[in-house]
């Protein structure tokens, strides 16, 4: 059995403050932004595929420039999450798997789905949106093949090489603090998000799936704060414990603890407190205090 991993990095990487020198060096090109970031952490949040549909060829170009044992998580599209409010995806959801993430291949690694904060907890709706998503990339790509013309002569339906396919769930509605969700994930074996928006939306911390997935928005202001070195210490407590398939003491639970995983349990981090370029450092920080991630520089 493959050994649990920890994937510690950021959302994103195309941001103009961590331009000139607080992150790329000065006069570093644009267009070789992505290859710089992720010599420097071990994965990449996708965050363009929320805001549109990203070409096969961008996909293809991103497995290029990357090491090899890099891995990227996909955020799903916001006309699916947020538009649709998870109703009536079918459609949706194909174009989205046609635009290019299966391209990834090996690199490819969950699926990201971020609920806005007005959509409140529906059993129905939830599940039906749970049974839609594919478990592997066999499964994504035949659901892919019946994208909308408009994506015809450029679709990227490949499902080479074959391999199971992650998906994680973000809430931004304290009406999901319940425990018919959290056993409604794990029926699915859909990762909870644990996020850190600085006291804007919930914090749920019940484990969900055979992964973790957290995204670190900010600690005392949303995308913009820092993370103290004490807070830093705290997270790496955590991801510990869960890396090696307990629940952290102290969590914040909605439902009765998972059951420990004795194989453990990958954990993919991504810090989104871009705004005053703290993600890099505090992904490279973390990273170099869990004993992961590529080889640092003080650059």
């Amino acid at each position: 059995m493959k050994k649990p991993v920890m994937h510690i990095g950021i959302s994103g990487w195309t941001y103009a403050p961590w331009r000139g020198g607080p992150f790329y060096p000065k006069k570093w090109p644009h267009k070789r932004e992505l290859e710089y970031a992720s010599q420097h952490v071990g994965t990449i949040e996708i965050n363009g595929s929320f805001y549109s549909l990203q070409k096969p060829d961008s996909y293809r170009h991103w497995y290029d420039v990357t090491p090899e044992e890099f891995v990227f998580s996909v955020k799903g599209g916001r006309y699916i999450t947020h538009v649709k409010r998870l109703r009536d995806v079918e459609a949706p959801l194909a174009n989205f798997f046609a635009s290019g993430p299966l391209l990834l291949r090996e690199k490819l690694g969950p699926f990201l789905w971020q609920l806005p904060p007005s959509l409140r907890y529906d059993r129905e709706v939830i599940e039906a949106f749970c049974k839609l998503l594919p478990r592997d990339a066999r499964a994504a790509a035949a659901l892919a093949r019946r994208h909308d013309d408009f994506l015809n002569g450029r679709a990227g339906t490949s499902a080479k090489p074959n391999h199971p396919l992650r998906h994680a769930v973000e809430v931004r509605h304290d009406s999901f603090k319940n425990r018919e969700f959290v056993e409604m994930l794990r029926r699915h074996n859909i990762a909870l998000v644990v996020a850190d928006t600085a006291g804007k939306w919930p914090v749920m911390e019940d484990v969900t799936g055979d992964f973790m997935y957290v995204r670190l928005h900010g600690d005392e202001k949303l995308y913009e704060s820092g993370y103290t070195a004490r807070a830093l210490d705290e997270w790496g407590r955590k991801i510990r414990a869960w890396h090696r398939g307990v629940t952290p003491t102290a969590s914040r639970l909605h439902a009765p603890r998972a059951a420990a995983r004795k194989s453990g349990r990958d954990v993919y981090v991504y810090f989104d407190n871009d705004i005053k370029v703290h993600a890099p450092h505090d992904a490279m920080t973390l990273a170099k205090q869990l004993g992961t991630g590529p080889a640092l520089t003080d650059e």
